[in-house]
């Protein structure tokens, strides 16, 4: 998405990224990554939840997770083992969700140059 912030911008565009990451955690890739949007925190996925967005780790995936260097709950700061579904919204000037992309599977996700056509045609 950092690719696609500055073409964004010409159509009057903003783009914000939610995350249940404590600020620290997210600080460090804001960083390392230059991003050039804000990305807020979403403390227990707490409004994930109320949109329904939510999943728990299954207990067999919360072994295979626990394998890599991802301390899932220190990152989150609590230990409900739960993330966002991945989604994007465009949504108009006046608050109105006009595209939504959600797909439960974490590997398939929105092309930016599809993000960047959606704005576009809201013109």
């Amino acid at each position: 998405m950092q690719d696609a912030v500055e073409t964004l911008k010409q159509h009057n565009a903003t783009v914000v990224a939610l995350t249940p990451q404590l600020p620290e955690h997210s600080l460090k890739m804001v960083e390392r990554h230059k991003l050039g949007f804000d990305l807020l925190t979403d403390p227990g996925n707490a409004y994930a939840a109320e949109l329904g967005l939510r999943f728990e780790f299954p207990a067999d995936l919360r072994e295979v997770y626990l394998s890599f260097p991802i301390d899932l709950p220190k990152h989150n700061g609590e230990t409900s083992w739960t993330l966002p579904v991945p989604a994007r919204y465009v949504v108009d000037q006046s608050g109105i969700i006009r595209i939504a992309d959600v797909d439960v599977d974490y590997t398939r996700r929105p092309e930016v140059d599809k993000t960047v056509a959606d704005v576009a045609a809201l013109g």
